[in-house]
């Protein structure tokens, strides 16, 4: 197939797995084309069967904001009259989706009918389409669909109870490639950072408030004035890095903690880790948490959204009430305090990204997906 793919280009879970899930169907033959206004973080360079479109964005003295919805819809009609895609892909409702509405619409006037897939990966509907402002246009850049996907049951659910939702969605979870995110030998790294055999916690995430990074420092701060010798990994950028370094100066552990910003391949980092750390207040998948779990770390994780179909608790980690730092605290203790649960834990981890998320098992089931829409557009025509 010829797979047209628009996503966010940045560093942040629904970019990281649309360009993922373009290069593994690159990998099993079909060609790929990314629509954005710049190389998805992921992608690196292209790749054999991947194209790459720029959505170039124009500046008008008559706009006082861009139209991108707008260039994104003229690019997807080029790119998909020219290039004779087969199906569109788009991740997030707005702008990506309603866009590729509008497309279908314009290219059906020169008698082509490309059917769209949209997959919902969490904020377009926990907050944009929680917005007045926003909401019709979200339902109906869903409901307009041909087929729709959400990551998780959590967010099927979210999405249906939340506004005036009549499309069918199907949930195929997020992924991860396990070869790549894989414990690899990494001792040198371990031991620069840790000479003295200190425990090493990590968090990555884009820093967002949500994320609550800055209870990860605090987290930290307590098991340090327990006694324990551990180091803290911070991975990532965005708007609370700045309040994370502060909290840390304040508490005195800015010397134990390394912030290293955006990195790649995070999984080298990953390898290095003992536990993951994850205190969100909202995810609907959690996908930095299976890459932790993809490099046999176990996970303490906020009790919420998507997280508890990753996390097993009490088998590949722990899952605690949201804010509950007390609790974060005790169930990273507990962790620290007996290496054979870690062992443990730390296996099961692997095990499971391993027979449930891996590349292998869910891209074929978006290919099937794919087929189903083809079918039930060609049908309806």
């Amino acid at each position: 197939m010829k797979i047209g793919i628009t996503c966010y280009p940045v560093y942040g879970g629904s970019g990281v797995v649309a360009t993922e899930l373009g290069k593994a169907l690159a990998a099993r033959g079909h060609c790929v084309h990314f629509i954005a206004y710049s190389i998805p973080f992921r992608l690196g360079h292209i790749h054999d069967n991947i194209r790459f479109h720029e959505v170039n964005v124009n500046n008008y003295p008559l706009f006082e904001y861009p139209p991108y919805t707008l260039n994104l819809t003229s690019k997807l009609v080029d790119v998909v009259k020219y290039e004779e895609l087969d199906i569109l892909h788009m991740h997030y409702a707005i702008p990506h989706a309603t866009s590729a509405v509008l497309a279908r619409q314009i290219l059906a006037l020169e008698g082509i009918r490309i059917p769209i897939v949209t997959t919902l990966h969490g904020t377009d509907i926990t907050i944009v389409g929680q917005d007045p402002s926003f909401a019709p246009v979200v339902n109906y850049s869903i409901n307009q669909s041909d087929g729709v996907t959400a990551v998780s049951e959590y967010l099927k659910k979210e999405t249906l109870s939340s506004g005036d939702i009549t499309a069918e969605i199907e949930v195929i979870p997020n992924f991860i490639d396990t070869n790549r995110f894989r414990p690899l030998e990494k001792g040198h790294f371990k031991q620069a950072l840790c000479p003295n055999g200190e425990k090493l916690l990590v968090h990555v995430s884009n820093f967002r408030p949500v994320k609550r990074a800055v209870e990860v420092v605090n987290v930290f701060y307590n098991l340090r004035s327990l006694g324990y010798a551990i180091k803290l990994l911070l991975v990532g950028d965005g708007p609370d890095r700045a309040a994370a370094e502060h909290k840390a100066r304040e508490l005195g552990v800015y010397e134990e903690i390394r912030f290293l910003g955006k990195q790649e391949p995070v999984e080298e980092i990953l390898s290095i880790a003992d536990i993951f750390l994850m205190p969100s207040s909202s995810e609907t998948f959690g996908l930095a948490a299976l890459e932790a779990m993809s490099c046999a770390v176990p996970v303490v994780a906020s009790d919420i959204g998507g997280v508890p179909e990753l996390v097993i608790d009490g088998e590949t980690g722990f899952l605690c009430p949201l804010a509950d730092m007390e609790m974060f605290t005790a169930r990273t203790k507990q962790l620290l305090d007996d290496p054979e649960l870690l062992k443990k834990m730390a296996a099961a981890s692997r095990e499971r990204a391993v027979k449930v998320f891996d590349t292998s098992i869910i891209i074929p089931h978006y290919e099937s997906y794919y087929e189903a829409v083809r079918e039930s557009v060609s049908s309806a025509v």
